[in-house]
């Protein structure tokens, strides 16, 4: 037999489309739909696409099924001789176990069949081994391997046998007649129907006498499952022979492994059974994980809006805190008053001998001029808005995050607490603000170096000039009551009819204005900043909005290649 050649390309970009499909937030379907994804690209590894490159190679008869169910026992049994451990230690196979003839030891030597498995050859293996027990009495063709039990108690060892049962050509499950209806190993035949792999059922431990009664309830069981056809045997409970089940009791299930390894066409229809059956299955195994990955995106979205909501209107709370005049309280509000109150501000205008004293007498006491301390003043009010409001962002998107699908582990997983400003945020504001006023300062001087307007810009001094356009950017009174809005409104309107001599009406309103917005963008730059701290979390775990859209092309393609094989 021979493989279409571009079923394994179509294969391998399915394969590499789940491998990378991005599932990495908490959502209800997350971790349901990330085994899926193992599971698929496993088969394709393990299975799939070795089977494909060589359709002759020997029958892997993977030998599953339940904890005590006497699967290592049966296996010895068909082989007849002590290849795998039995015994009343659980779990007792803890690294599986192939037996086939010698002459078919290479098929199995290499990664073509299991990659993830070191090979082990003349001793027992361990954990994440494949032990391989060659045997001149073992039919060529045929290939048994002991796997561990699909309900052990070591999770290992079930993610172990299902990941074996996926790469098997043909299943001999075995339960007992104790446990034929529980549900494990029903998961199990249901997992072999949905994907139609070939499978044979062992009705182990059967009471003398009792198999009349019980084998055809069990077959009953299966047919009612969809499972019609299933070859069913079964082997009384007796003493075991030299540690082996009676002659009669394996001889049914001997004979007809041996006559499927001796007729290369019966192989090959349990092959392709087998192989048809896992690649119909992939399209609506992707198709799960494809709403997985829909269902992720709509997380990753729901966590990023919340995120921009809560920076939204922290940019809104700053746009607010300069508009309404707020910031121009206490201490700002102070060293304005001293600034225009006092007449001297006034006086420097008219006399540049004024300027000169206020120069001398701050070098002399060492303390700052009026403008350079109200610039103070601004420049930690400032600070402390934009503190305040990226704080308020920071905890409104913690709380919200922590009630939705996906928020709460990317909370805990994050290098740094998120509920306040990030580490380094205090000193960027601050240099923003600085900045800020040197850009302010920097307009005074270009709206300054006019002849109109030079002489009386030198006079006043441009810090002085820029001290006032600053105080006008917040100069509303939205946000001052009572005796504040008195004295306030009061020296703002003297700073700004002043400004309007200096400059004319239309000027202070067009520093005001490019002073304002100046400040806005800044503060914009800083929340997008911080709100990046929770995008980039979003970004890591979640999808883009073409990670299903691939996984669905990758699975009609593959849906294509087969209908062209």
């Amino acid at each position: 037999m021979t493989a279409p050649a571009r079923l394994p390309e179509a294969l391998t970009s399915l394969r590499d489309a789940v491998a990378a499909a991005p599932l990495g937030l908490a959502t209800p379907g997350g971790e349901a739909a990330r085994r899926a994804a193992r599971g698929v690209v496993e088969q394709v590894d393990d299975y799939l696409l070795p089977r494909l490159r060589d359709l002759d190679a020997p029958l892997l008869t993977v030998v599953g099924g339940s904890t005590g169910a006497g699967k290592s026992t049966l296996v010895n049994s068909i082989i007849g001789a002590p290849v795998t451990t039995a015994g009343v230690l659980r779990p007792t196979t803890r690294a599986p176990v192939l037996v086939c003839a010698r002459t078919d030891l290479t098929a199995f030597q290499g990664d073509r069949v299991l990659p993830g498995l070191a090979r082990v050859t003349g001793g027992a293996g361990g954990p994440g081994t494949l032990q391989l027990v060659p045997r001149d009495d073992v039919p060529p063709g045929l290939a048994l391997l002991d796997a561990p039990d699909v309900d052990s108690v070591v999770e290992s060892n079930r993610e172990l046998a299902a990941q074996l049962l996926a790469a098997a050509d043909l299943w001999v499950f075995v339960t007992t007649a104790a446990r034929y209806a529980d549900a494990v190993p029903w998961d199990v035949l249901r997992t072999a129907q949905e994907r139609g792999t070939a499978l044979a059922v062992v009705l182990d431990r059967v009471p003398p006498g009792a198999a009349g009664e019980i084998a055809p309830d069990l077959a009953g069981m299966l047919d009612r499952a969809g499972l019609t056809g299933v070859r069913l045997f079964v082997v009384e409970e007796r003493p075991l022979v030299d540690g082996f089940l009676p002659a009669d009791q394996v001889e049914p299930l001997r004979g007809w492994l041996h006559a499927l390894a001796a007729d290369q066409e019966q192989r090959a229809a349990v092959v392709r059974q087998t192989l048809t059956g896992a690649l119909a299955s992939l399209e609506d195994r992707v198709a799960g994980i494809a709403a997985a990955v829909e269902e992720q995106a709509l997380a990753a979205t729901a966590l990023r809006e919340a995120a921009a909501a809560a920076y939204t209107a922290a940019y809104e709370g700053i746009d607010e805190g300069v508009r309404s005049g707020s910031l121009l309280r206490g201490e700002v509000l102070a060293r304005w008053q001293e600034f225009v109150g006092t007449g001297e501000w006034m006086r420097s205008l008219q006399s540049s001998i004024g300027r000169v004293r206020d120069r001398v007498t701050a070098a002399l006491t060492g303390r700052p001029s009026p403008a350079a301390e109200l610039q103070g003043a601004l420049e930690t009010s400032v600070e402390t808005l934009l503190r305040a409001e990226a704080d308020r962002a920071a905890e409104r998107t913690v709380t919200t995050w922590r009630a939705l699908p996906g928020g709460p582990p990317l909370l805990t997983a994050a290098d740094e607490p998120l509920d306040r400003v990030s580490p380094d945020f205090p000193e960027a504001a601050a240099a923003q603000v600085r900045d800020w006023q040197g850009y302010v300062l920097d307009l005074v001087r270009e709206e300054g170096a006019g002849k109109r307007t030079q002489a009386r810009v030198l006079s006043w001094g441009v810090n002085g000039a820029g001290a006032a356009v600053m105080v006008a950017v917040f100069a509303h009174t939205g946000g001052l009551t009572g005796g504040e809005v008195a004295v306030a409104g009061g020296t703002t309107a003297v700073g700004q009819r002043l400004l309007e001599a200096v400059f004319g009406d239309a000027a202070v309103r067009s520093l005001a204005a490019r002073a304002r917005e100046d400040l806005q963008a800044r503060a914009d730059a800083l929340l997008r900043y911080e709100q990046d701290r929770f995008d980039t979390l979003v970004d890591a775990a979640g999808p883009g909005p073409d990670a299903a859209p691939e996984l669905r092309a990758a699975a009609a393609g593959l849906a294509a290649a087969r209908d062209r094989a």
